[in-house]
């Protein structure tokens, strides 16, 4: 009887991985769709940017700042055809690559399905990033200071836009967010980036009521997202941040971007200055 490392098993599993990327695989209802079976080739390659093991580096990065603290917060790649999803309810700093779901981006159908875990609550939610800007990334955090800044702005001490925007203008950081969040990245003369915010222009992030289920956001969050278009973020309130780009590096920049302008927000509340 052949060993499980077997070299015929062995050139099989290089085979359905091609420069560090998935092919494309059926779906095996009979297996892949319970618990990964033969679509492990979707989540298995040496690359460290493949969408499963960059998901997995990120989330572990992401702890580190108090994003995705008690298993909280969530991130997506859309890559070609398919989405890879973190899963629900893990600790996200110990994640790995066979904890990963895959979707069929067209039919919306898991190809891989870890048995033993859930579906992101978040999935609704990274899929409207995707299909409504056009997105290859979606990160959602629990970040304190994005919780804070909806409590401020709720609060009506910093309302020169009302209290469900989150507005800022004259910092420097907000030259780091693009337009819509998948904005042109050309580099104009002078160095300016052509798809991103100004020094002088006022960003604004929406910032939505929070529900008792994640996936019940979706509506609010689409209609958030079609009314602003220039944002690259929703806020939810007492909740948290949803940030997406046109790419991991985009999405990954921006969620940091906005993270500096939130706490600098904080600490400007606390010393009394306005933020426009």
């Amino acid at each position: 009887m052949p060993s499980s490392d077997s070299p015929s098993k062995k050139r099989k599993a290089d085979e359905e991985v091609e420069n560090g990327h998935p092919k494309k695989v059926a779906p095996d209802h009979h297996n892949g769709s319970s618990n990964g079976g033969s679509n492990d080739a979707l989540i298995t390659s040496d690359d460290p940017l493949h969408p499963a093991n960059h998901i997995c580096e990120l989330c572990h990065k992401f702890y580190g700042h108090g994003w995705v603290t008690g298993t909280g917060g969530g991130l997506s790649i859309k890559h070609e055809n398919y989405v890879f999803i973190a899963p629900s309810g893990v600790q996200k700093e110990l994640m790995k690559p066979t904890d990963m779901f895959v979707m069929d981006y067209t039919t919306k159908e898991y190809l891989r399905r870890p048995q033993a875990l859930k579906p992101s609550a978040c999935t609704p939610l990274f899929l409207a990033a995707f299909t409504k800007r056009g997105a290859g990334c979606c990160i959602h955090t629990h970040s304190q200071w994005a919780v804070l800044v909806t409590l401020i702005c709720e609060a009506g001490h910093q309302n020169a836009h009302g209290p469900n925007v989150f507005a800022m203008k004259e910092i420097e950081q907000i030259k780091g967010i693009s337009r819509g969040g998948t904005g042109s990245t050309e580099i104009l003369e002078g160095g300016r980036k052509a798809g991103n915010l100004g020094y002088f222009d006022t960003m604004k992030i929406p910032i939505i009521e929070n529900t008792a289920h994640e996936e019940d956001l979706k509506d609010t969050l689409e209609k958030a997202i079609e009314e602003w278009p220039e944002t690259c973020a929703v806020l939810v309130k007492r909740h948290g941040v949803y940030v997406w780009g046109k790419d991991v590096k985009q999405a990954k920049t921006q969620c940091e971007s906005l993270d500096y302008l939130f706490q600098l927000a904080v600490e400007m509340h606390r010393l009394g200055l306005k933020w426009v």
